[in-house]
């Protein structure tokens, strides 16, 4: 009995992978890094700042957290990283440091670790906590300035002598150049086309995300925008402009928050691109990225019921008992 061997018995899934979150975290983070770069050249010191201090708040908060709840710490999967990134990349760079630092104790606390931590949220957390300051702090968070007046700011309160028409506001103020390089006001990580695009490209060739949810998601939300509007025209302004890109490769394919069937994540994109379509279209507020994506984060777990393969050997007529 000794030299028997014994068999080991593990829980799904048996598939086995040598990427890890903390690996993949990594790799989200480098293709961020270009966006970064562009944020920081067109609007100066301070978008460092915001990008510094919302990592800073996102990680501190989760360490925090777990240390009061005795959890297991995880900030080393670098996943708070991402999350400080993402909300600072959302978010002007005139916005006081101290609203960023509530969004992201907003993100991490509230849309995350109340739902048990990273792989258990129900929403992508930056984008919540985005929504909660666009709720908050509806004036700061659209204040948004030129790069070519950002020499002439000398503090946030002359923001609104400076702002200026964004790209969805006023599409024939911007060149396609201009939007593809990011020299136009906007949101820190949204500016820069080239820079989203670069590290997307990065992300696809490491395989950390597939092409189906982002191209899915841009056509869907590009074509509806030209035939609600009624211009075919300004179709590739409607792809530059905002934060169509950034969410549709850094938020939209998020794993926790978007469906896991093939059949359901294209569910997903087009759904999300038909709300960012009728949000820009018809709704208050130029931009529907952010809102459409957290909408349809809520909708995933009915996607997944109804895009789920069918188990092997099910029987109709028993309605889902096994077959004899």
């Amino acid at each position: 009995m000794e030299n028997t061997k014994q068999l080991l018995v593990t829980a799904s899934p048996h598939v086995r992978s040598n990427n890890t979150v903390r690996k993949d975290m990594l790799d989200v983070i480098i293709a961020l890094v270009p966006a970064g770069i562009a944020s920081v050249y067109f609007f100066g010191y301070r978008a460092l700042i915001l990008i510094a201090a919302s990592i800073i708040t996102c990680v501190l908060s989760e360490f925090i957290f777990e240390k009061v709840t005795k959890r297991k710490n995880t900030i080393k999967d670098l996943s708070a990283v991402v999350t400080g990134i993402l909300l600072a990349y959302n978010v002007p760079f005139t916005l006081p440091v101290w609203q960023i630092v509530i969004g992201g104790m907003f993100a991490i606390i509230v849309a995350k670790m109340f739902f048990g931590g990273i792989g258990q949220n129900i929403v992508n957390p930056a984008l919540a906590a985005r929504a909660f300051l666009m709720a908050s702090w509806s004036e700061t968070m659209t204040s948004f300035i030129p790069p070519q007046r950002v020499a002439t700011l000398a503090t946030v309160s002359d923001v609104s002598m400076l702002s200026g028409a964004t790209p969805l506001s006023d599409p024939a103020s911007y060149s396609l150049m201009d939007l593809f390089l990011g020299n136009i006001p906007g949101s820190l990580g949204e500016v820069s086309s080239l820079a989203i695009l670069i590290g997307a490209c990065y992300l696809l060739v490491k395989k950390v995300i597939h092409i189906r949810i982002p191209l899915t998601y841009i056509i869907t939300s590009s074509v509806l925008l030209a035939i609600f509007g009624g211009d075919f025209q300004n179709l590739p302004k409607d792809i530059l402009s905002g934060g169509l890109l950034l969410g549709a490769f850094f938020m939209a394919t998020d794993y926790t928050t978007s469906p896991m069937t093939i059949k359901g994540q294209y569910v997903f994109a087009i759904g999300a691109g038909l709300l960012t379509a009728v949000i820009r279209v018809f709704g208050g507020y130029p931009e529907g990225v952010s809102y459409s994506i957290l909408l349809m984060n809520l909708l995933v777990p009915i996607i997944e019921a109804y895009t789920r393969p069918k188990t092997f050997g099910k029987n109709k007529a028993n309605k889902g008992e096994g077959n004899e």
